[in-house]
C-alpha cells in the first residue's frame, strides 16, 4: 500500500507582473522596507529569520518570489507550514493573484491565537511623559486591541495591548539604558500582552496619565494589522530612542492596517510620541478621545479641596489609622471628615505602588475602606488637561539679534527636541524641560561667527513639594557653551557636564519658585587642571501668564581654583501661535575672569517636525 500526497504548484506569474508586485505600498510595508540612502531597498526587520529569501532583506522581488513557492509547500508541515508563519502574507497574495488552489494547513496554533484575541477595534493609547524615566521621558504609545463587546461590557480590561519596546536582558542603569537607546544597542521586540498589566505599569506604577484615542478603524483592518504581529512574533528590530522607536513601529502597522495612508515618511528624522500622535489625528483615524488620570493626579485632585489642617490629618492617618476612631477627629463635620479619608485611601494607594504587600499598609487600607463605605465623599471630579497633541511641535529653529555688551550680533539655532521651561506652553506641564540636541551659531558684526552652544542634552524636572507628596526636584546637562574669558570682549567655549538636585514650590495656581544644590564639571583652557569641579546653586521663580511663560533665575558656580560664575537672567516668550513663538532673554553675568557683562536677545521660535 503506497500513500501518494498531493503535490502543488506555484503558478510563475509574469515577470512584470512580479515587479509590479514586489513595488506594491502594501508588500513594502509587510516587508518594513524603506529606500536605501545609496538607493535599493533594505528593510528594518534586523532578524534574518523573517525572511524567505536569501537576500529577502535587500530584495523585495526575492522575498516575494520565496514567498509565492513557500505558500504551495505540503499542508502536512502543519504549524510551520509559511501560510501559518505568514498569515498576512498568504491573504494577500491569494487576493492578489486569485491563489484557490493553495493547500490547507490547519494552522491550529495560529488560529489559536487569533480567536483569544478577538481583535474587533483598535486604540491609540498615550502614556503621558515621565521624566523620571529615560525610556518614556517623552511619553510612549501602544495600541489597544478590543473585543466587539469592550463599549457596551465595559471589558477594555480584558482587551490585549500591542507594544514594542526595547528588549533589556540584566540591569543596566538609567545613563547605561539611555545611551545603548541612543545608539541602537537594544532589540526591539512587539508584544502583545493583557492591557490591565500594561495599565497597571504605566498609571499605577509610573503614576503616569494614559489618553486613549479610539481609531476608526473596522473590525477587517484591525483584523488585518494583528495577523500581521503574528508574522513578527520574536523577530527583532534595532531600536532608537528618536526614530525607530515605539511610535514609528506603531505607525508602520496602522499602514497595514488601513492600505494608502502615509504615516512613517512624515518622520525621517525623529518620531517623537506627541507628534506621531498628532499624524495619527491629522490622518483622520481618531474618533473618540477618553482620558484616564492617573493615582497621582487623582491624590492631588482630592488634596485640592483640603486646607492644611486636614492634610495634615491625612499623614497621620495614613501613619496610624487607630486615629480614625480619636474624638478629635470624630469631631469634624462628616463632610470633611469623608474627604480626608478618601484621600488618606488614595495616599496610601499610592505609596503602596510598586512595592511588595505589606500586611499592616493592607490592614490600613481595609480599615480605611470600611469608613469611608459608612461616609462616602462626593464623586471627584478632575478636569482633563490639555490634549498632548495641541502642543507645539518637536524640532524648533530659532532666528535671533541682540546685543552682548556693545557687539550687535544675530543667532541662529535648531533643536531636535522638545521643550524648556519658557516655550510655547499648551499641552506641556509647568516645570518640564527636556532639550536633546541643541546647537546655536553666532554671527558678530564684522560677520564673525562662533559656535555659540552645543546641548547633548538638557533636562529639567521641578515638580512641587507639597504636604502629602514631597518628590524632587533635578536637572542634569551637557554639552558646550561660552562663558567669559580674560578679556572683557571674549568668551571662551567649554565643554561641561552638570547636575543639580534640589526642591520646588507651588506659589499660586500658575507659578513655581524652586532651588537646587548644583554640581558642575568644566574643561576651560584658561584654567591650569584638565578638568575643573564646582559646587554652586540654581534657584527661579516660574510664572504661566496671560502672554505665555516667564522664568526669573539665577545660578553661581564656586570652582575648586577660586573661580566664582553668577548670572541673573530673565525670560518671557509671546506665545504667537502653537508652533510660533517670540522670546525676549535678558542676562547679566558675573566672574573674577572678567567685568560684568549684559546681554539682551529678541528670538524668534518656530516649532515643527
Amino acid at each position: 500500500m503506497s500513500l501518494a500526497l498531493p503535490l502543488y504548484a506555484a503558478p510563475q506569474p509574469s515577470t512584470e507582473r512580479l515587479h509590479a508586485l514586489a513595488n506594491d505600498s502594501y508588500w513594502l510595508s509587510l516587508g518594513h522596507y524603506e529606500r536605501g540612502k545609496l538607493g535599493g531597498w533594505r528593510s528594518y526587520v534586523d532578524d534574518p529569520a523573517f525572511f524567505l529569501a536569501a537576500d529577502g532583506a535587500s530584495d523585495p522581488a526575492a522575498e516575494l518570489s520565496a514567498t509565492l513557492n513557500a505558500l504551495y509547500k505540503p499542508a502536512e508541515l502543519g504549524d510551520q507550514h509559511p501560510q501559518c508563519v505568514y498569515p498576512a502574507r498568504t491573504r494577500w497574495l491569494r487576493a492578489q493573484l486569485q491563489l484557490n488552489d493553495l493547500p490547507q494547513p490547519t494552522c491550529s496554533e495560529y488560529r489559536g491565537w487569533f480567536k483569544e484575541i478577538q481583535p474587533h477595534s483598535t486604540v491609540l493609547v498615550f502614556p503621558a511623559a515621565y521624566l523620571n524615566s529615560p525610556s518614556s521621558m517623552f511619553g510612549h504609545t501602544l495600541l489597544r486591541i478590543d473585543q466587539a463587546d469592550v463599549d457596551t461590557n465595559s471589558t477594555a480590561l480584558l482587551s490585549y495591548a500591542l507594544n514594542f519596546g526595547a528588549y533589556i536582558e540584566g540591569m543596566d542603569n538609567s545613563l547605561l539604558y539611555a545611551w545603548k537607546g541612543l545608539v541602537g544597542g537594544y532589540p526591539g521586540l512587539f508584544s502583545l500582552v493583557p492591557y490591565r498589566e500594561k495599565l497597571a505599569e504605566y498609571s499605577r506604577l509610573e503614576n503616569r496619565d494614559l489618553w486613549e484615542y479610539r481609531l476608526n478603524l473596522s473590525s477587517a483592518e484591525t483584523e488585518r494589522m494583528v495577523e500581521h504581529v503574528w508574522e513578527l512574533k520574536q523577530v527583532r528590530f534595532d531600536y532608537y530612542f528618536f526614530d525607530e522607536n515605539c511610535s514609528y513601529r506603531l505607525l508602520e502597522l496602522l499602514e497595514i492596517a488601513r492600505p494608502g495612508i502615509e504615516l512613517t515618511e512624515q518622520f525621517p528624522l525623529t518620531a517623537i510620541p506627541t507628534d506621531t500622535v498628532r499624524a495619527v489625528q491629522q490622518a483622520g483615524l481618531v474618533e473618540r478621545i477618553d482620558y484616564r488620570p492617573s493615582r497621582e493626579r487623582e491624590l492631588l485632585g482630592r488634596a485640592d479641596d483640603l486646607d492644611s489642617a486636614e492634610q495634615d490629618w491625612v499623614n497621620r492617618i495614613a501613619a496610624d489609622e487607630q486615629l480614625l476612631n480619636s474624638a478629635e477627629f470624630q469631631a469634624l463635620p462628616a463632610p470633611r471628615r469623608a474627604l480626608i479619608q478618601d484621600a488618606t485611601y488614595r495616599l496610601l494607594r499610592y505609596q503602596a505602588a510598586g512595592e511588595a504587600r505589606d500586611s499592616a499598609q493592607a490592614k490600613r487600607s481595609f480599615t480605611l475602606l470600611q469608613a469611608i463605605n459608612r461616609n462616602p465623599p462626593p464623586q471627584l471630579e478632575i478636569p482633563r488637561p490639555d490634549l498632548p497633541q495641541d502642543g507645539h511641535q518637536s524640532r524648533t529653529w530659532q532666528l535671533g539679534a541682540g546685543t552682548h555688551e556693545d557687539r550687535a550680533f544675530a543667532e541662529y539655532g535648531l533643536r531636535m527636541a522638545y521643550h524648556d521651561l519658557t516655550d510655547n506652553a499648551e499641552g506641556f506641564p509647568l516645570g518640564a524641560q527636556i532639550e536633546i540636541l541643541q546647537l546655536k551659531l553666532r554671527q558678530y558684526e564684522g560677520n564673525h561667527w562662533q559656535v555659540q552652544q552645543l546641548d547633548l542634552a538638557n533636562i529639567r524636572s521641578l515638580t512641587p513639594r507639597g504636604q502629602l507628596l514631597k518628590p524632587w526636584s533635578w536637572q542634569v546637562g551637557g554639552g558646550l557653551q561660552r562663558v567669559p574669558g580674560e578679556s572683557d570682549d571674549d568668551e571662551t567655549l567649554v565643554s561641561h557636564f552638570n547636575g543639580g538636585v534640589g526642591g520646588t514650590w507651588q506659589l499660586g495656581d500658575d507659578s513655581l519658585g524652586f532651588a537646587l544644590a548644583t554640581a558642575r564639571l568644566e574643561h576651560h583652557e584658561d584654567f591650569a587642571s584638565f578638568i575643573s569641579p564646582a559646587l554652586g546653586f540654581d534657584t527661579g521663580l516660574l510664572w504661566r501668564n496671560p502672554l505665555g511663560n516667564l522664568s526669573l533665575e539665577a545660578k553661581g558656580d564656586y570652582f575648586h581654583n577660586g573661580e566664582v560664575r553668577r548670572s541673573l537672567s530673565l525670560n518671557q516668550q509671546w506665545e504667537l501661535s502653537t508652533n510660533l513663538g517670540l522670546r525676549l532673554s535678558a542676562q547679566r553675568q558675573f566672574s573674577q575672569l572678567s567685568s560684568p557683562q549684559n546681554e539682551v536677545m529678541l528670538e524668534l521660535k518656530w516649532y515643527h517636525y
